[in-house]
């Protein structure tokens, strides 16, 4: 079963996620901040990370920052799903290491699943 860690502030969107997540036959890991991300990846390593930019204590963008720099977490597939639309926003992302970029508002849960799949597929 494929582990996916979701880094999420926002909790109805937490629970939307977890849900259909788990009913894809995914494990979910939950992180509601950027540095519970960080500790829980210190401890377990996910298959998938979704990650969100706009976090409290340490924003995605910084994250993501140390996610590429950490030998044994580099690798790992990260989807950003964010409000945060703007180009420079996603070319900033892309830039960090994003493994792809998906605007929260453009996506429906079934869109996500895909788009998981196909990135653990690709791993």
């Amino acid at each position: 079963m494929a582990k996916v860690l979701v880094v999420e502030d926002d909790q109805f969107l937490t629970s939307a996620y977890r849900v259909k997540l788990a009913k894809a036959g995914f494990e979910i890991i939950v992180a509601a901040d950027g540095e519970e991300a960080l500790s829980v990846l210190a401890k377990d390593i996910p298959d998938v990370i979704l990650l969100d930019l706009v976090l409290p204590k340490k924003d995605g963008f910084e994250v993501l920052k140390e996610i590429r720099a950490n030998e044994k977490l580099k690798s790992i597939p990260v989807l950003i799903a964010s409000n945060l639309g703007q180009k420079e926003d996603i070319d900033r992302g892309k830039s960090l290491g994003a493994t792809d970029y998906i605007v929260k508002s453009d996506m429906t849960l079934d869109d996500l699943v895909n788009k998981i799949n196909s990135l653990i597929k690709e791993t």
